[in-house]
């Protein structure tokens, strides 16, 4: 007796049990299905994710081997090819920055809470999971993108507009590569339009991500940047000390008032480590952010710990993820970048109907 012939249709029937845990759909009415070939009882398909940086990747192409495999008669073997595709949230077409799909502001209420060397750390991690991702710094008075994503080359201008530079996979801008050594002592109105040019007067080219490393506390900055572009939401960086926490939540408001979404709240400088002894202290406390997360309603990213290895790296011009990419550090790093991901993608999702496959 010949064995049964497999449909397209009986395949995608199967794979509706797979659900995206964080879209809470399945995989078929998300439109995930891609480039499926039927040949005898081989199935292949691809599963288009919504990001790279997507940390179920691995439990969602086994789930759905394992749904066809086990719901489609016939089938023998099944080979999933696990594909990302970030998406956008819905925005006008007018107010985008040409080929730049997400903007992500990381903030911080006061300085010393280490909110850049998380913007460069995430951005690196997300390019390093495949997405195309810029760093913008708009810290004006005092950036710090230069120093530590070290590149040999400096930004060109080509007629009026300035091609990036590209240092571990991810297109950098800086206001501390025009300025060199040199303070900006510079009004309101000066870096308001400092911070416009480093927006829509870059090449940035096509991007899944532009991560946005503000400058401490709320101003001109952080107000030019949502009038002059839809920001698809905010990351706060704060330490878990009461005085950190108490001053980054006016941070939060301040998105929160300005129509921001905020992504979620980090807690850096969360423990300490002692590399002789394995002894755990937690010099600044610990756990603030999450109890703040949980309060307001708001995703708690995750924590990073004290670790000298991350100022150290940070000086050299490497991220920590990459200088030492199995360190307790870099993982927190990646952990964080992929919920930092999956929030994105809850966020592009909100407003796209239900697809109906067709039978």
């Amino acid at each position: 007796m010949s064995d049964p012939v497999v449909t397209e249709s009986q395949v995608l029937d199967a794979l509706r049990v797979v659900m995206d845990p964080d879209l809470h759909r399945d995989i078929v009415s998300l439109n995930f299905i891609r480039n499926m070939k039927i040949d005898g009882g081989t199935v292949s398909f691809d599963v288009n994710l919504t990001t790279p940086a997507c940390p179920v990747k691995d439990r969602l192409r086994e789930q759905s081997r394992q749904a066809v495999l086990a719901r489609v008669p016939g089938v023998k073997d099944v080979r999933v090819n696990m594909t990302a595709e970030v998406r956008r949230p819905p925005a006008p077409e007018t107010t985008r920055i040409k080929g730049v799909k997400n903007i992500v502001a990381v903030g911080s209420g006061k300085g010393g809470v280490g909110k850049s060397t998380v913007a460069a750390n995430l951005a690196v991690s997300l390019a390093g999971s495949g997405a195309r991702v810029g760093l913008l710094d708009a810290d004006i008075y005092g950036p710090s993108i230069p120093i530590m994503m070290r590149s040999q080359d400096e930004p060109e201008v080509r007629g009026q507009v300035i091609e990036p530079v590209v240092a571990h996979g991810t297109k950098l801008m800086s206001m501390g590569y025009l300025s060199g050594e040199m303070p900006l002592i510079w009004r309101g109105p000066m870096a308001h339009k400092a911070l416009q040019q480093s927006l829509l007067g870059v090449n940035w080219g096509d991007l899944d991500y532009l991560v946005v490393d503000l400058p401490p506390g709320t101003g001109d900055v952080h107000l030019t940047l949502v009038q002059t572009a839809p920001v698809t939401g905010a990351v706060i960086v704060s330490t878990p000390q009461d005085l950190g926490l108490r001053i980054s939540m006016k941070t939060l408001r301040m998105f929160q008032q300005t129509k921001v979404p905020v992504m979620g709240i980090i807690e850096n400088m969360s423990y300490y480590v002692c590399p002789h002894c394995g002894g755990r202290d937690e010099i600044f406390g610990h756990g603030g952010a999450k109890l703040a997360s949980e309060s307001l309603g708001v995703p708690f990213l995750g924590e990073i710990p004290l670790d000298p290895a991350i100022r150290k790296h940070a000086d050299s011009g490497t991220p920590v993820i990459l200088a030492e990419p199995e360190s307790a550090s870099a993982r927190a790093f990646r952990d964080i970048a992929g919920r930092l991901a999956q929030q994105i993608s809850i966020q592009a999702f909100k407003s796209i109907p239900l697809t109906i496959v067709e039978e």
